[in-house]
């Protein structure tokens, strides 16, 4: 997902230089939310990965 967020700022930066402003708004709102996605899911992960913790193997 930091993958697609890196993309469409990309994208956004490119519209920018080329006097998309409507395409570069778009893209840059769409690069926020997907940023803001994946950081939320990872301390997700994070915080459920150290609640659940590992069972020792046998």
């Amino acid at each position: 997902m930091i993958g697609w967020a890196i993309t469409f700022l990309v994208v956004a930066l490119v519209a920018a230089l080329l006097g998309f402003g409507g395409i570069a708004g778009t893209a840059m709102e769409a690069a926020k939310i997907v940023f803001f996605v994946a950081i939320a899911l990872f301390l997700i992960s994070a915080v459920l990965g150290a609640v659940r913790g590992r069972s020792p193997r046998l």
